[in-house]
């Protein structure tokens, strides 16, 4: 990662929480005053987003020294310290909500991702993200997945192609000719050099998007028994060809994911990882 593609951000979030006019820490905390915190995690999880916070701290005051104790994508017990701050004592207190609010929210991201993959561990199935992510914080976000175990989708609309039913419709509508198969080609002659994916809403759709030789299918909102019979189908066709990836979406938790996978996924994309992942319990003690 580099980390500086984030000043920007860091400073936004800095000005939001007005860290430069803190009115309670500048009315009762001497400036000459010292101390060292530490960073502790209250649960256990997968920890993310430790070289963030000690560019904020740099970002903020140069005199603050943070140290990280372990590093992004460990596991950690309740308990553990996980990096350390010192400096002026006020620099501290101005900092901490908007480092701890970059930490917790990508461990967190990066725990729920742990915990979808320790869930198909031994399937071969890929867990993957989605594009939906925080306006601004996709980077991170797609970053934390992978601190978890996970994998990364498309970072935005420029790098893959994903034929989704709107666009068949929306092709339909303006006199395109066929349907699937016919799109999956057009797609392909306009982008040659990337990755095309076509979106099925049944099985006959998958049969249909076949011919035209996809290089990954995403199942949407079917059951882990489509899954499986769409798979089977695929191994039918493909027989002694090129077969494409099979992607399901959509329904998909924790209790279930497994199924999925067992189902014959190759990859398992859950928007939940980013868009609904609880934040780790992590604090900040002054010593």
């Amino acid at each position: 990662m580099q980390w500086k593609e984030f000043d920007r951000l860091i400073e936004a979030a800095l000005l939001e929480d007005g860290a430069r006019r803190d009115v309670t820490t500048d009315a009762l905390i001497p400036a000459g005053m010292r101390c060292r915190a530490e960073m502790t995690a209250k649960e256990t999880g997968i920890i993310c987003g430790l070289p963030l916070a000690a560019r904020l701290c740099r970002a903020f005051d140069r005199r603050l020294r943070f140290r990280p104790c372990c590093e992004d994508g460990e596991e950690v017990e309740r308990g553990t310290v996980v990096a350390t701050v010192s400096g002026p004592a006020a620099s501290v207190l101005k900092v901490e909500r908007t480092m701890l609010n970059f930490v917790q929210h990508l461990s967190g991201i990066a725990t729920l991702t742990r915990r979808y993959v320790d869930a198909v561990a031994g399937t071969g199935a890929q867990i993957l993200d989605t594009r939906k992510t925080t306006p601004g914080w996709r980077l991170l976000e797609k970053y934390a997945v992978r601190c978890g175990g996970g994998s990364n989708h498309r970072m935005g609309l420029s790098d893959q192609v994903l034929i989704k039913d709107n666009h068949l419709s929306l092709r339909r509508e303006a006199g395109g000719a066929g349907g699937i198969a016919d799109a999956v080609r057009a797609a392909r002659k306009a982008s040659r050099r990337l990755l095309v994916e076509v979106e099925v809403q049944s099985l006959q759709e998958l049969a249909d998007a076949l011919p035209a030789e996809p290089d990954i299918i995403l199942l949407d909102n079917m059951t882990p028994r489509q899954v499986r019979e769409g798979a089977a189908l695929v191994r039918q066709r493909c027989a002694g060809g090129r077969r494409p990836l099979l992607e399901a979406s959509g329904g998909i938790n924790l209790g279930n994911v497994r199924a999925y996978a067992k189902a014959g996924a190759d990859r398992i994309s859950i928007g939940a990882l980013t868009h609904s992942a609880p934040a780790l319990d992590v604090s900040l003690e002054i010593e």
